[in-house]
């Protein structure tokens, strides 16, 4: 299994970290952490250090109830990160993070190769156009609801299967539009209550039947802290352990916080597998 990034073919059969870079002063874990090129530089060479092989930048908050920011101001947080880091490590494999098409063009123009898109192309009308237009590999995540109403949204008869309905329904479009490298990201988080994630994660087998990488983003969530009547900050551990059950279910990609303690439990599934 491999993704095409920058004309290079990227094998997924080994685990993949994919780190992440919030630049929004407002993100549930790391807000306002890193607002200016030194501090992006920084976690970046670190995160590439320590063994990502893809840097997602995130300049629209999805945490619940975030604040809603303007196409422009999301544009003139993302661009500027995005061309400092490639001008330092041209060689990077950036992921943008964004449910804006226009958004996505124009960072996919500056530099970026993937596109992480929470929405599942539910945001923006022009999303899948736009990805088959630029023929990059795409994330389609699910989300009941947006950031704003998410919480309210986490009605399910069966999380499972609607889950796997709206790959099914999503992907097919996305085939017919001839997008070649789609990945599917089960939406730890988005539109879903404590039991729905668990629910998810035990019967996460059940999406490799698709045929396509999964990407599971799970790093330092509510489902980690609350049930252990924590916070983010020590959250790492629970991370560990639930990235490790992931990967044993067939996760492809971790996107994380912590990139060298996901890089250790893939090291060690390796080693007994």
């Amino acid at each position: 299994m491999t993704i095409n990034c920058k004309g290079q073919l990227i094998d997924l059969s080994t685990p993949r970290i994919m780190g992440i870079l919030n630049i929004t002063p407002d993100s549930f874990y790391d807000g306002g952490v890193y607002k200016d090129d030194r501090s992006i530089l920084k976690q970046t060479e670190k995160m590439l250090f320590e063994g990502a092989t893809f840097i997602d930048i995130g300049a629209y908050s999805s945490r619940p109830n975030a604040n809603h920011i303007s196409e422009s101001e999301e544009l003139a947080r993302l661009i500027p990160a995005l061309e400092i880091i490639l001008k330092n490590f041209p060689d990077s494999y950036i992921s943008v993070d964004t449910f804006r098409s226009n958004v996505a063009k124009i960072g996919i123009e500056t530099g970026a190769c993937i596109i992480n898109d929470i929405s599942g192309g539910n945001m923006d009308s022009n999303m899948f156009d736009t990805v088959a237009f630029l023929q990059v590999p795409y994330i389609l995540m699910h989300m009941k609801g947006t950031p704003q109403n998410m919480e309210t949204n986490s009605k399910y008869n069966n999380v499972t299967q609607e889950v796997l309905s709206f790959f099914a329904e999503k992907t097919t479009l996305l085939k017919e539009k001839k997008v070649n490298d789609i990945i599917l990201d089960l939406g730890f988080g988005f539109g879903k209550t404590l039991e729905h994630n668990y629910e998810l994660l035990k019967k996460m087998e059940l999406f490799k039947n698709m045929n396509l990488p999964i990407l599971t983003g799970i790093s330092r969530k509510s489902m980690l802290y609350k049930l252990l009547d924590t916070d983010p900050s020590q959250a790492l551990n629970a991370t560990s352990i639930t990235n490790t059950i992931a990967l044993q279910k067939g996760s492809s990609i971790l996107r994380v916080h912590d990139v060298k303690e996901a890089l250790e439990a893939i090291i060690i599934l390796q080693q007994i597998s």
